[in-house]
């Protein structure tokens, strides 16, 4: 399938609806409005297709960025191409569930994430912190370093309440993350969260939300998820 004929198909799979529902969360023309599962069949025809992939993520239709995250082939995608892939991430259902989400695929992950958690960016940081959920809930614990994710954490409870609010959801999803999926510092992150308490989650023109991890964390345990590791990133 070439580019024309999948900017048709997506069209064709665009409900109004959920158009409606994406630009309530920060997205923005152009975009079709399609459900993520209507793309299915579509990236079964297709696969894997980096070429493809870059094409559709540069027509700055949210869609088709999307789209773009679930037939990338994330191992031939260089620190530099990420780099352009955040830039024109422009909310966080880009920056943390497709630009993150395909980050995390690779062996550079960590260290793209940790440059992006240091730049002081919004969307940036929460792709960084983001990167990191989507690591730590698929590979083995071995292929972190202890001591590195407990520095993490400590900084999480020193600096999140005054933290930009994407950061501050990534930031608390971490704390949740390790918790639950990296069982080494388990408990360091059940204190974390319980030090950290509610985190407020100002939205436009709506009620603030508030975010506590340490709930989120007990509700996980008693359904008896504790060391819970996903079988792929990317669906």
């Amino acid at each position: 399938m070439d580019f024309e004929l999948v900017m048709q198909e997506l069209e064709a799979l665009g409900k109004e609806r959920i158009k409606k529902t994406y630009i309530s969360n920060g997205a923005h023309e152009p975009l079709f409005g399609v459900a993520t599962g209507a793309m299915k069949p579509i990236a079964k025809k297709i696969k894997k297709n980096q070429p493809l992939a870059e094409e559709l993520y540069s027509t700055g239709n949210y869609d088709a960025m999307y789209f773009a995250g679930v037939i990338a082939d994330p191992k031939s995608m260089t620190e530099a191409d990420f780099d352009r892939w955040i830039d024109a991430a422009y909310f966080y259902m880009l920056s943390d569930y497709v630009v993150a989400v395909t980050l995390a695929e690779t062996d550079i992950a960590q260290d793209v994430a940790d440059k992006w958690i240091a730049s002081g960016e919004e969307l940036k940081m929460s792709a960084g912190w983001s990167c990191y959920c989507w690591l730590l809930g698929n590979r083995k614990d071995s292929e972190f370093n202890p001591s590195k994710l407990a520095d993490m954490l400590d900084q999480v409870e020193k600096t999140i309440h005054n933290s930009p609010d994407r950061t501050k959801s990534a930031m608390n999803n971490f704390i949740y993350t390790v918790a639950i999926s990296y069982l080494p510092l388990h408990e360091k992150a059940v204190e974390t969260a319980k030090a950290v308490g509610p985190v407020e989650i100002k939205r436009d023109k709506k009620k603030s939300s508030i975010l506590l991890a340490s709930e989120n964390i007990q509700k996980e345990l008693d359904r008896g998820k504790l060391g819970f590791k996903r079988k792929y990133v990317r669906c």
